[in-house]
């Protein structure tokens, strides 16, 4: 009877083991006629014999893929994508004694005719997590016809474009954009943004590129910049391909483009050239959230440049040329409030800016590797540039809030009006105009070593730089003091003209050696020394108060000629007086030391480092200003810096990153100095010989993850910051003339906190409805010191919560896509001394954007939002703005080289453009003038030079049109059709 219970017994285990068992498949897929890999291609396991999806993934990277959990049973494994014949292989987990199952290189034929009409059942992936990238598929956010790649990116889940071009993912700032992993346009990313057509873009790869030395050595140095990476789609990459857009506009609006590319393995070249007066604004439909209005102000730009990067065994270059022009016209109205009394002092302005500028800078990268373990990489640069101002500017400073007692405070000021007069401080009127031109040339070397294969490296670096400038001011201004009062201050007259040249030069040595204690870890020592000199000059001439009036019209009248307003005054009589204290001598000369040690180990799973870096610094300054001279004052400083970064990688998919950075920041040594500036008569600066240096504590936390089969993507980033000896600025008002004094000092108090959260998922097996959101919340604690003589606590304390959240919903197929989003943007501010200033405000939009693909090739997109203000303390800045955008296109010719295309912008004519600004010190709403409602017609010629069929096929425009999606159910991308 125990015998048979005992065989019962293992009978049933061991039943229940075989049936718990399970199942693994991997391998690694390949194109058959270029043999590269094949990333994010559709791989599905289904059960037989019903077909039945089952499970599946996408590739990585790097072409392969691991499918767990299978249970026991038969199987078909189907790889699909865009352009390749399906590929099938049986699976029979019935009888295997292995658990897993290799099916090694999985090669895949192209096919013509799929290339011609794809059958598509399945809708892209918006997002894939491989690794530390996250890659965007370009087909997934669909833009208008004609569209640049800052549209595209605008759409992109965790990215944000502010209105001056910066770029953040997931809140980290990008500061180039490479075409295939090689570097467009170096450091300028509006070249791309603005020109390249989104028509060619295949994927989107965003991720912390590794510095030279690390790519170099393989030893990860913790030294990163974000990186937008383009992959061009399949066909694209062979042909000469171009792209011309021309228009007209109403209000005079233009905005032409052309831009011709060959990207192919091993060579890049592209040639651009760009000129419009819409403040280089795409599209405005369906991106991020509501749209404030349009750039600060109307901006005209031109630009051209050339772009090219070859690749061979041992040498690889990288160069670009480029010049741009820009014009500015700007106009502001500001009303501020700043801390500096109980109630608060209070100012209002409204101004004019007029700007253009002209540049040229070119950019050269070379690297060699003459054998396997040596890479030399040499960066040349050099630039040019000239500007010109001019701004005009009233103001007036009042005791009490200007906005409860007046529509227009300062026409009311400038009129003496009665309702107004008596809580007049000050008025000022001023004129200026300046000059400036710049030439710079800089170069890098850096050459590297491997002194064994298990990683011992020797690094040379050596860099320098020349640099010189010249500038000029002319200004004439008036102050009027309390004209309610026949006893006020006597108005003071400041015509002046400042000319000043400067010149630079730096250098800099560093030896780094890298010792391999044992397997992947590594010891790092590093020693940098560098120099740099710095002079200017600056002469100062001024006329005296009974030149006001001619100044100031001449100024008026001769916009950018700063000589032939000299030229006036001084045939009109008035002479100029050189002021010794008004001019100003600073010749600086810095001599650091850098020495860095750092401890690495590097794993499959996980990446840490920690180190130190210790920097001896001396400084000397010759100085003279206000009459004082300074010679020789030196400086010797000594700063740490400790570092620590971690990694842990749960899968490709996943990973966990954490980071730390201290950083010592020394005050400036003209702050040092017992000064006091009263140059501008309403803000007189003061030195502080006592100030400390300040040391700011850093902390980031980064996690990621993604779930293939469901399409979910998890993205967040938390960060604290905090700073000792902070230097901030103590202001003394004087309510009487509404005169402030600054001087620096060092305060503690200063942190912040806050983070980021990313969702992007699937809701349906199809994938054709997805949700997105982006949760952000930042909070800031500033301190300030107060003026003892005026207050009884001695620091005003600014407190600032911020919340932000964007949510969309939306659907696609072949020929049409709809997403409703949503966007609200919380402050909660409150400072301790001026209770007036304590505001809950609230941006907020809702809306719906649509792409529709219509038959014939004819293309409709258009976006409604509803943006909204509220909590404002002037109620005309809680407004409502109903936007409307719309664009109709159409396409013809064979592969529809030819588009016309109509845009109309803020259809209703409500868009505005305010800001707010907040800080210890101060509050401020401003104003600007903007472009805002106009239509444009486009007419789009794609060109196809040299290229074959298949590079004619791959010129769709703009992201309408059928499907882009991998024809099997699972993450569906590939090459376009």
């Amino acid at each position: 009877m125990k015998r048979t219970a005992i065989c019962l017994l293992l009978a049933i285990t061991s039943t229940t083991s075989v049936l718990a068992q399970k199942y693994s498949v991997k391998g690694k897929i390949i194109e058959e006629d270029t043999k590269e890999v094949v990333p994010m291609a559709t791989i599905q396991v289904l059960s037989l014999p019903d077909s039945a999806y089952v499970t599946g993934m996408a590739s990585g990277l790097d072409g392969t893929f691991n499918i767990k959990s299978i249970k026991k049973g038969k199987y078909v494994l189907k790889v699909s994508y865009i352009g390749f014949q399906n590929y099938t292989t049986s699976l029979d987990f019935t009888n295997s004694k292995q658990s897993s199952k290799d099916l090694g290189i999985i090669t895949l034929t192209s096919d013509a005719k799929l290339l011609e009409s794809a059958v598509v059942t399945a809708q892209a992936a918006q997002v894939q997590v491989s690794g530390d990238s996250i890659i965007y598929n370009s087909s997934a956010f669909r833009v208008p016809e004609g569209s640049a790649l800052e549209e595209l990116v605008k759409k992109l889940p965790g990215a944000d474009v502010d209105e001056n071009g910066k770029i953040t993912i997931n809140g980290k700032e990008v500061s180039k954009i490479l075409i295939d992993g090689k570097e467009f346009f170096t450091d300028d990313t509006d070249v791309a943004m603005k020109n390249l057509p989104t028509s060619m873009v295949d994927k989107i790869k965003a991720y912390d590129r590794k510095s030279d030395l690390a790519r170099v050595t393989g030893i990860d140095d913790g030294e990163e910049e974000t990186v937008l990476d383009l992959t061009v789609k399949k066909g694209m990459d062979q042909a000469w391909i171009g792209n011309v857009d021309l228009s007209i506009g109403t209000k005079d609006r233009y905005a032409e483009k052309i831009m011709i590319n060959r990207f192919t393995n091993k060579n890049q070249m592209s040639l651009v050239g760009s000129m419009n007066n819409t403040n280089d604004m795409g599209f405005p439909g369906g991106g991020g959230g509501p749209r404030w209005g349009a750039r600060n102000g109307l901006i005209t730009s031109k630009m051209a440049g050339f772009n090219f990067a070859t690749t061979s065994d041992k040498l690889e270059t990288n160069g670009n040329i480029r010049y741009r022009y820009k014009g500015t016209d700007s106009e502001t109205n500001s009303a501020t409030q700043n801390f500096v009394t109980s109630t608060g002092a209070f100012s209002n302005s409204r101004s004019k800016n007029l700007s253009n500028s002209s540049s040229v800078n070119a950019n050269f990268k070379l690297e060699w590797k003459p054998d396997t373990m040596t890479n030399i990489i040499f960066r040349p640069n050099g630039s040019y540039s000239v500007n010109n101002g001019y701004s005009s500017s009233s103001s007036a400073t009042f005791n009490s809030d200007p906005n409860e007692l007046s529509d227009d405070p300062l026409a009311d000021a400038d009129s003496l009006a009665s309702n107004i007069v008596d809580y007049i401080v000050n008025t000022n009127a001023s004129i200026q105009q300046t000059y400036s031109d710049s030439k710079s040339i800089n170069a890098s070397l850096q050459a590297n070593r491997k002194l064994s294969s298990n990683g011992r490296n020797i690094t040379f670096r050596a860099s320098g730089g020349l640099s010189g400038s010249e500038s000029k001011q002319l200004s004439a201004s008036r102050v009027l003091y309390t004209p309610s009062d026949p006893n006020a201050k006597a108005p003071t007259y400041n015509n002046r003209y400042y000319t000043t040249p400067g010149e630079s030069n730096n250098y800099s040595l560093q030896l780094t050696y890298s010792e391999p204690l044992w397997k992947q870890t590594y010891l790092q020592f590093s020693y940098k020394f560098s120099y740099s000199y710095n002079k200017n000059d600056r002469k100062a001439f001024i006329y005296d108060s009974q030149a006001y009036k001619d100044l100031q019209e001449s100024l008026a009248n001769n916009k950018y000629d700063i000589d032939a307003i000299l030229d006036f005054m001084q045939e009109s009589g008035y002479e100029q007086t050189l002021s010794d204290s008004l001019s100003q001598f600073s010749e600086y000369r810095n001599y650091n030391h850098d020495i860095e040690l750092m401890f690495r180990v590097i794993r499959k799973k996980y990446n840490f480092n920690v180190g130190v870096k210790a920097m001896p610094q001396y400084s000397t300054l010759n100085y003279k200003y206000m009459g004082k001279e300074y010679p020789e004052i030196d400086r010797d400083v000594f700063n740490i810096t400790p570092t620590l970064d971690f990694r842990y990688k749960f899968s490709d998919i996943s990973q966990l990153r954490f980071n730390y950075r201290g950083r010592t920041s020394q005050p400036s040594m003209t702050n040092l100095l017992d000064i006091t500036d009263d140059s501008d008569p309403l803000n007189i600066k003061k030195g502080n010989p006592g100030l400390k240096p300040s040391f700011t504590n850093t902390f980031r936390l980064f996690y990621n993850n993604f779930i293939p089969d469901r399409q979910q993507s998890y993205m967040t980033h938390i960060y604290f910051s905090t700073t000792k000896n902070d230097i901030s600025n103590m202001i003394s008002y004087d309510e009487t003339t509404g005169v402030k004094t600054t001087q620096p000092m060092n305060i503690n108090g200063n942190w912040n906190i806050g983070g980021m959260f990313n969702f992007n998922t699937a809701l349906d097996h199809d994938h054709y409805y997805t949700v997105n959101t982006f949760t952000s919340v930042r909070y800031n604690n500033q301190v300030s010191y107060l003026d003892p003589q005026q207050y009884d606590i001695n620091k005003s304390k600014t407190r600032q919560l911020n919340l932000g959240e964007r949510l969309s919903l939306g659907y696609r197929n072949d020929w049409f896509e709809f997403t409703i989003n949503g966007n609200i943007n919380y402050s909660h501010s409150r400072n301790n001394v001026v209770e007036s200033s304590n505001l809950d405000t609230y941006n907020f939009s809702y809306g719906f954007s649509t792409n529709i693909y219509m038959p014939w090739g004819t293309k409709i997109a258009t976006d409604l939002s509803q943006n909204s203000r509220r909590g404002y303390s002037q109620s005309s800045m809680n407004t409502n703005e109903l936007l409307w955008n719309a664009q109709i296109s159409h396409s013809m010719l064979k592969n529809n080289a030819l588009t016309i295309s109509l845009q109309i912008y803020d259809i209703l004519g409500q868009q505005s453009n305010i800001s707010r600004t907040i800080n210890a010190m101060m509050s401020s709403d401003t104003e600007y003038n903007s472009i805002n409602q106009y239509a444009m017609l486009h007419v789009i010629y794609k060109l196809n030079l040299f290229g074959g069929k298949t590079a004619g096929q791959n010129m769709p425009g703009g992201g309408f049109g059928p499907g882009r999606r991998g024809p099997g159910g699972g993450m569906g991308p590939g090459r376009p059709h």
